[in-house]
């Protein structure tokens, strides 16, 4: 029989805990002791996930090396801002991660950090597409991408988590997969920023367009395969969480656009909105390798208060015509 840990007890790593319980046994690990008893008591985490039921078949623990325990294959729910501790805290082991960004500070990739805490020969990868862990928690049907440079690793893993109303596919792009994931946090907040302003479905669909092209530019130049940025990881997460209702980073977006300032809209939102904080790193590295990402500097000229959400919509469509392609 096999069994996963989940590692991070937010609204994902819950909602991951609740789907493969029907056809494994999962550990639920929390990082705070008073959470973990307070889920394992309620069966439900009602700060991150409020309403969702946990079956007996989830074992929730603060025990790290409980959680591990025989463990076929790990789940890292952190935010991007905690891999890295958190793989410090582990040897290496089969693990995917299911947070998208870019580390502040370094303005690394989730494999890059694991890279640096686990070596290159360890068996690791992304699982991203997209999914609202709110419906996926309900039972709803997605389809997720687990991607890692080891194939056999990337068809083993979504070989184990596939099943019921959850596909998943395998890729070995890594790279390509990881950046879709973390730009279209980058450009939910744009299109958030849009739809706040009232600008239309006609300029929303044009931003998700553009917003397409700036991932797949950055997404090659790091080494990323075109089709990917087509694929469930790209196209498919970006249309979610720029359009979805559900969407941290799209909220934030709305919240930009009516004018209020952002340590307010983070300390309301209550969750981590990874788009805030990859958005800089973007930039940095778009820059580095001589890429144009105007809608990504748009939406940090507006995080780092250096234009208002009006006035960057009005730098991006004042910038001369050019090629699409």
């Amino acid at each position: 029989m096999s069994r996963v840990a989940v590692l991070g007890a937010g609204a994902w790593g819950t909602a991951m805990a609740r789907v493969l319980a029907a056809r494994m046994d999962v550990a639920l690990w929390a990082r705070d002791p008073a959470q973990a008893q307070a889920i394992a008591r309620a069966r439900k985490n009602e700060r991150y996930l409020p309403g969702v039921e946990l079956p007996m078949r989830v074992a929730v623990t603060a025990r790290l090396d409980e959680a591990l325990s025989e463990a076929t294959l790990v789940l890292a729910a952190p935010p991007v801002a905690g891999l890295r501790a958190l793989l410090e805290c582990v040897q290496p082991r089969p693990l995917a991660w299911l947070c998208k960004g870019f580390e502040e500070g370094s303005g690394l990739l989730p494999h890059e950090i694991a890279a640096q805490a686990w070596g290159r020969a360890a068996r690791f990868g992304a699982l991203s597409g997209p999914s609202f862990a709110e419906e996926v928690a309900r039972g709803l049907p997605c389809a997720l991408t687990l991607a890692s440079e080891d194939a056999a690793f990337a068809r083993e893993a979504a070989a184990l988590l596939h099943g019921g109303r959850m596909r998943v596919y395998f890729s070995t792009d890594l790279v390509g997969v990881e950046i879709g994931g973390a730009v279209k946090n980058v450009m939910a907040i744009a299109a958030g920023i849009c739809d706040g302003l009232g600008l239309g479905q006609n300029a929303r669909a044009a931003l998700v367009t553009r917003g397409l092209a700036e991932i797949a530019r950055l997404g090659v130049a790091l080494g990323g395969v075109p089709e990917t940025f087509m694929g469930l990881a790209g196209a498919g997460d970006l249309i979610l969480t720029a359009t979805g209702d559900l969407s941290r980073n799209r909220r934030v977006g709305l919240a930009l656009a009516q004018g209020r300032a952002l340590d307010t809209i983070l300390r309301d939102l209550g969750h981590v909105a990874e788009g805030v904080r990859s958005a800089r790193e973007i930039a940095k590295r778009a820059a580095a390798k001589g890429i144009d990402m105007p809608v990504t500097q748009a939406v940090n000229a507006v995080l780092e208060g250096r234009l208002t959400a009006a006035a960057a919509v009005e730098q991006l469509l004042s910038r001369d015509p050019r090629a699409e392609a």
